[in-house]
């Protein structure tokens, strides 16, 4: 990707000083809302854990993994195109106009795609994943193309940096999706749907906050003519391609351990453990949302006005925090872990406590590897990131297809691991780069 040259800094640009002091604020804002969104996201699974047979359960699970493959993969870009690109014009002290023609036509490339190719395939992906409920497949077609708009406008509050109304729409979202299966366990409602509909009707509820942020733009925002010539569709495509790319190598490492367990283990309840153990990390990753959404504008900023020291000392802070959590995280679940998860989740599995650390020190180098990533996106690095993200995906998927651990729990936990340290270590070399 060519580099569009960094402007000098806008001689005392109020926008640019708010810029600079504005990260440890956002995130410690964001981290609020995303770190309650990810206990309710947490409570969601509990509670359906509950309120559904072991079988009925698995298919949730696997309703969320290929949901959030999917809306990862095809919308995550666009969020990130929209945060960097944003964030990059208000450091050049350009406040209007910002570029939203270019992201809105990739958005809708990629939604139009899903759903010819979702219809296309109805019948396998209803008979092959969801035993045949068309229920489930009309819930996850329905659920991707609502959250083309909440995706959408995620990017566009993480520009802006309007990190309260960003936590507010997360927040929302699991809130809403959480009392479907409140509803199933208090009786009001019954049944694998009623839990699954949540997953539908999430995205919506969660663009209450919209409003609140159209409130906050200036009449002329958007208005200006020639805003998307910095952003023109082959510049945007190229950057949401590598994104794209980053964004499925991640949801492989995340879900790839769930799917295939699904695939080829003796019993489908199987996937469903491997689910709740990967939740360890998915949880911190949902909560590290915060730090992304903060930390890529940020570092947009720092790179466009070349204050190269600042932008270390933000990775070099994020990092540290994040060794010292995964630590925490481990520690406890030495102690606590397999006592937690049966008191969590009412199930058949036996969680054993090393490999609960195990999956929580590979959640720290995950987080570690999403921190560099975002450096990369800053700095123009976007396509070297993308390799590093595929060859750690691609060998963990071969890991987990390989029998050499007989046990598919364990061979998820230790392979996780692996791949998370092997991307971390990749990232790390892009992140030196010149």
């Amino acid at each position: 990707m060519t580099a569009t040259p960094a402007a000098p800094p806008v001689e005392g640009s109020a926008e640019g000083a708010r810029a600079a002091k504005g990260y440890g604020a956002g995130a410690r804002i964001l981290s609020i809302g995303i770190a309650t969104t990810g206990v309710v996201t947490f409570a969601y699974f509990s509670l359906a854990s509950h309120a559904l047979s072991d079988a009925d359960y698995s298919h949730i699970s696997l309703l969320w993994a290929v949901l959030f493959v999917i809306v990862s993969v095809i919308y995550r870009p666009i969020e990130q195109l929209l945060s960097r690109t944003i964030a990059g014009r208000r450091a050049r002290g350009l406040e209007h106009g910002h570029p939203l023609r270019t992201p809105m036509i990739i958005q809708a490339t990629f939604a139009a795609t899903f759903a010819i190719v979702a219809l296309a395939l109805r019948g396998p992906i209803t008979d092959g994943l969801f035993d045949g409920s068309d229920a489930l497949f009309w819930v996850l077609f329905a659920a991707v193309l609502f959250y083309a708009a909440s995706y959408f406008a995620r990017g566009w509050l993480a520009g802006h940096q309007w990190f309260a109304l960003y936590g507010g729409l997360v927040f929302m979202e699991a809130t809403s999706r959480c009392l479907f299966a409140l509803a199933v366990v208090l009786g009001i409602a019954e049944g694998q749907t009623a839990v699954a509909l949540g997953m539908a009707a999430a995205p919506l509820v969660s663009l209450v906050v919209v409003p609140l942020a159209f409130s906050r733009r200036t009449p002329v925002e958007g208005a200006r003519r020639g805003g998307d010539d910095d952003l023109d569709l082959a510049r945007g495509g190229r950057f949401a391609l590598a994104v794209f790319c980053v964004m499925l190598a991640e949801q492989t490492l995340i879900n790839g351990a769930v799917l295939t367990a699904y695939a080829t283990a003796a019993s489908t309840a199987v996937a469903g453990y491997v689910f709740n153990v990967l939740l360890i990390a998915r949880a911190p990753l949902q909560l590290f949302q915060a730090i992304q959404g903060s930390l890529l504008p940020h570092l947009a900023g720092l790179h466009v006005t070349e204050d190269s020291a600042e932008f270390r000392r933000a990775i070099r802070i994020t990092v540290l925090a994040i060794a010292g959590f995964a630590g925490a995280v481990a520690l406890g679940l030495l102690v606590f872990g397999p006592f937690a998860m049966n008191l969590l989740f009412d199930d058949a599995a036996e969680y054993g406590r090393w490999g609960l650390a195990v999956v929580a020190l590979g959640m720290g180098a995950h987080l570690a590897a999403g921190t560099l990533n975002q450096a990369a996106l800053a700095r123009d690095h976007a396509h070297a990131a993308a390799l590093a993200w595929i060859v750690s995906a691609a060998l963990f998927v071969g890991w987990m297809l390989a029998p050499i651990v007989d046990d598919e729990l364990l061979r998820a936990e230790v392979g996780y691991l692996g791949a998370a340290s092997l991307l971390c270590g990749l990232l790390t070399i892009v992140y030196r780069r010149p």
